[in-house]
């Protein structure tokens, strides 16, 4: 029998047993740890999963002390799109499986993407609060402009901006893509016409939508104010990417100074603190990191890590969403 740990992870493991029986998988047991306080230090969670032979978690920081400590440990299960809280390349060193959940939650951040790019010109926040300030007023939000035959330049390309573009083409919008590893070919199957660097996407878009992962030393800080001031002033900035992908002081430079027109992020540098310069400018639309929220979405990341843990623990193969490869080798 196979014993995982879901440390801290918000709401029972009830769906999950239930999976597990429609499955026909019965040599799997899913252990609920709630550690309240305790919750972020090392040897709290080093007590919690000391004979577990897999582990989901969400927030807690897996670091390399901890990885050289986890002896049981087989696989690590995100229920996430994102990896960072996991010291990849130590994971791999002590041959423990990492896997994310892709594509859980294309839907809701697609929509809710282009729902901000439709904020930002259609005022409606700021209207709204404007409104419940005593102002009634349609001209308060300044001059805007028709969408259709717009320019919206995606900044990578993966299943959210794939999502996004039939919503975009019924808009009539023009769409224009910078993603190194997309040839011209591939992008324009999907009506995308493909630029070879940010710099010219950067010029020629009146929407930048970010849709990189955060990966460091490559789209760590990618935009900053020498890239904010290549875009048009009448442009918007977008970002339901990573908080960190962005220079965030440049950003609210460039919307302080009018470098650009505005901007609509769903993620912030220090979402930790929950603090951000950006809260106090007015041409800034801001969400919590929630584009991905909806039930539906967290099922499906319930159910793919549920999957990965199945694979690796009872088929006793490689995990359809094994973020680090290399460990495969390793496997036992």
């Amino acid at each position: 029998m196979s014993k995982v740990i879901y440390y801290n992870v918000d709401d029972t493991v009830d769906f999950e047993n239930s999976k597990l029986k429609e499955w026909g998988v019965n040599d799997i047991e899913l252990v609920e740890f709630k550690n309240g306080a305790d919750r972020d230090k090392p040897e709290a969670f080093l007590e919690a999963i000391k004979d577990a032979d897999g582990v989901v978690v969400e927030y807690f920081q897996i670091t390399s002390d901890v990885l050289s400590k986890m002896k049981k440990t087989k696989i690590i299960a995100l229920q996430a799109i994102g990896v960072s809280n996991v010291d990849i390349p130590a994971a791999t060193e002590n041959g423990i499986v990492v896997t994310n959940s892709p594509g859980f939650c294309t839907e809701e951040v697609a929509i809710h993407t282009v729902g901000m790019m439709i904020d930002c010109v259609r005022k409606l926040t700021f209207l709204d609060r404007s409104v419940r300030a005593g102002k009634w007023d349609p001209l308060l939000g300044g001059k805007t402009f028709r969408m259709s035959h717009k320019t919206v330049g995606l900044v990578f390309f993966g299943s959210i901006p794939k999502y996004m573009i039939p919503i975009l083409k019924a808009m009539e919008m023009d769409i224009i893509c910078y993603a190194p590893t997309k040839t011209k070919e591939y992008l324009a199957d999907f009506g995308v016409k493909k630029v070879d660097t940010l710099d010219q996407l950067l010029k020629e878009s009146d929407f930048v939508s970010m849709h990189t992962p955060l990966i460091p030393g490559v789209t760590e800080r990618m935009m900053g104010a020498e890239q904010f001031k290549m875009m048009k002033d009448s442009a918007y900035f977008i970002n339901t990417a990573r908080g960190k992908v962005v220079d965030e002081p440049a950003l609210v430079q460039a919307l302080k100074e009018g470098w650009i027109k505005g901007a609509a992020v769903d993620v912030i540098d220090d979402e930790a603190n929950e603090k951000s310069d950006l809260f106090e400018i007015e041409n800034c639309i801001i969400t919590p990191h929630g584009a991905f929220v909806s039930e539906d979405s967290f099922a499906s990341a319930r159910i793919i890590a549920l999957q990965q843990l199945v694979e690796r623990l009872h088929d006793n193969k490689v995990p359809t969403n094994i973020v680090n490869k290399a460990v495969a080798d390793k496997m036992k």
